[in-house]
């Protein structure tokens, strides 16, 4: 894999440039942006993107599609990342806003092959093809469920983010409104207005969400308590209605079933 910094990157005369690096297990990015697009994948771990408008989980075998000049901060869970970043003028189709996407056995084939690409030599007509074969694949893939988008104006921003970083199944909704001094009713309307879902949805979104960074170390029943859920069970049902999986799929390596 290359190892190459932004400044090594960002200029270089070339649509698309790959990069690999690894991430130990709490890894921070602080805040940044660069011109290109960019596709980052993670094949173990679980990756934390936020920006100004949300939150995006990244479990292992997914990636996460940033646009061009977006602001965003990373958490890398034990993470061993694929990244591709793109000219804009490449990807004129390319998410207005962080979306992620399940990287599937050919795209990640593709992915693997395209990180290998020299990034002295000029690329060859089999170099071309599996660019081109890559922005395909990435353009015809819907997003997945790993997303919870922060209402546009205060105090429900800040609401949101507070809860984002300290989740609890005992926080309501009536609770938000009294903080606030607003009626349930009022508080819920505008709560739909900026996010398109009820309070009680967003939050049982967001504390879903974050178990997943916590199951890459902790069993299935140490993150039902920290969330605050009655027992395993309760947590397993809400995670995999939401998510699609049961918590378990999501285990770090060795980690087993839970104990």
């Amino acid at each position: 894999m290359s190892r190459l910094t932004i400044d090594d990157y960002e200029d270089l005369p070339i649509d698309v440039l790959p990069v690999g690096t690894d991430y130990g297990s709490d890894a921070v990015l602080p805040r940044h942006s660069h011109r290109r697009a960019q596709l980052l994948y993670g094949s173990t771990g679980v990756m934390d993107v936020e920006t100004d408008d949300g939150r995006w989980i990244v479990p292992a075998e997914r990636a996460v599609l940033i646009p061009p000049s977006t602001p965003h901060r990373v958490h890398m869970h034990g993470v061993s990342t694929w990244s591709v970043y793109i000219d804009p003028g490449a990807v004129p189709w390319w998410p207005a806003s962080c979306m992620v996407i399940e990287v599937e056995p050919l795209l990640r084939e593709i992915l693997g092959a395209v990180s290998r690409l020299s990034l002295d030599s000029p690329r060859s007509e089999r170099d071309s093809t599996l660019i081109a074969l890559m922005l395909h694949e990435i353009s015809v893939l819907a997003p997945s469920p790993f997303d919870v988008v922060l209402p546009e104006c205060e105090p429900l921003r800040r609401l949101c983010r507070a809860y984002i970083a300290k989740p609890d199944v005992g926080v309501s909704t009536g609770d938000w409104a009294a903080t606030v001094s607003l009626s349930t009713r009022t508080f819920d309307r505008r709560f739909r207005e900026q996010t398109g879902v009820s309070a009680a949805v967003w939050r049982t979104r967001a504390r879903l969400l974050a178990a997943l960074p916590m199951l890459v170390t902790e069993t299935v029943t140490e993150v039902s308590a920290r969330l605050g859920y009655s027992s395993p069970a309760s947590f397993t049902a809400a995670f995999t209605k939401a998510v699609g999986s049961p918590p378990s799929v999501f285990r770090g390596p060795g980690r087993g079933g839970d104990v």
